[in-house]
């Protein structure tokens, strides 16, 4: 929900003079259809709404913003990062507004409207291929590499997302969006583990308010290396890197589900058709996760999770 706002001299919302002023804000929705019988409520953060269509764009704001104060990112500067698509649109707004060159290292495996959505908004790509479209830990270490080689080449700000605890700001105040908009009762949070910084950075947040809220972490049932299983190959973008991220932390998460990527496409599909929520895969596999801790908690609680970003973004898959 947004606050008022107020207006300047020349009639202009003063904290909407760019587009990065649309970020957050977006709505917490309850869903109707796919959830189980007698189960809890579950609710799902719409952020689709924000400015490219992700939750990325809170983080990507907050990693410049967090440079720009303390020296690392000056006027003139560049920026570098190597990401699964979604990082990388964000990335590429807010340096388009800021008036920032970015160099972008993605991948085949990632849908390629994110890719198209990334030049288009100015940045410059260099794409490692993949093992048959499929993430790998391989693939998430050869994208590291070449984003620490164009870094040294250029002398850019690397954002380093694996690694960079300013974006977990960003997601506190994301979870007290959350917690206001739920009226002040949540019982459960579930989250697919990318950087882990969003599940990290809402956990957080809510356990403030709530230190006995139930918090679930989801990764893709072929890679399990956060449950203590091998690594392996998936097709849900943007999460399970292929093993334990730096930003992962064992008390972050009271239990670990497990989704396989044909259950998280089935999910996405019936969100579409049965509530209207055009979502990815790693949305789906948040709302899988989530109607298993809506049913172990029962009528009466609160479930949340998020819906990560728009079904646009995935339409070539």
């Amino acid at each position: 929900m947004h606050g008022k706002r107020g207006t300047g001299a020349d009639g202009v919302d003063g904290s909407r003079r760019s587009i990065l002023g649309g970020i957050g804000g977006t709505t917490l929705l309850p869903l109707r259809k796919v959830v189980p019988a007698g189960g809890a409520r579950v609710l799902l953060k719409l952020e689709s709404e924000n400015p490219t269509g992700s939750m990325k764009d809170r983080m990507a704001l907050a990693m410049i913003e967090a440079a720009e104060a303390d020296g690392r990112l000056g006027p003139g500067g560049a920026v570098v990062e190597y990401t699964g698509g979604s990082t990388g649109v964000s990335l590429a707004l807010v340096c388009a507004v800021k008036n920032y060159p970015l160099d972008i290292v993605s991948s085949d495996a990632f849908a390629r409207e994110k890719l198209a959505h990334m030049k288009a908004l100015g940045a410059r790509l260099e794409i490692v291929p993949s093992e048959s479209g499929r993430m790998t830990e391989k693939l998430t270490r050869d994208m590291i590499e070449a984003a620490r080689v164009i870094q040294a080449r250029t002398g850019g700000f690397w954002t380093d997302q694996l690694n960079n605890t300013d974006q977990i700001g960003a997601y506190h105040a994301m979870a007290g969006e959350i917690w206001d908009q739920a009226g002040g009762r949540v019982d459960g949070f579930v989250q697919m583990v990318g950087t882990a910084a969003s599940l990290r950075g809402i956990a957080e947040g809510l356990r403030r308010r709530n230190p006995g809220i139930r918090v679930a972490a989801v990764e893709p049932a072929e890679s399990p290396v956060l449950s203590g299983g091998p690594t392996g190959a998936h097709k849900i973008d943007g999460v399970g890197a292929g093993f334990v991220v730096p930003l992962w932390r064992a008390d972050i998460a009271d239990r670990i589900e497990l989704v396989s990527t044909e259950e998280a496409k089935a999910m996405a599909a019936r969100l579409a058709r049965e509530e209207g929520l055009f979502a990815g895969t790693s949305t789906g596999g948040n709302v899988v996760a989530a109607l298993r801790l809506a049913e172990r908690l029962g009528p009466g609680a609160t479930v949340v999770s998020v819906m990560c970003d728009t079904g646009m973004k995935y339409l070539s898959k």
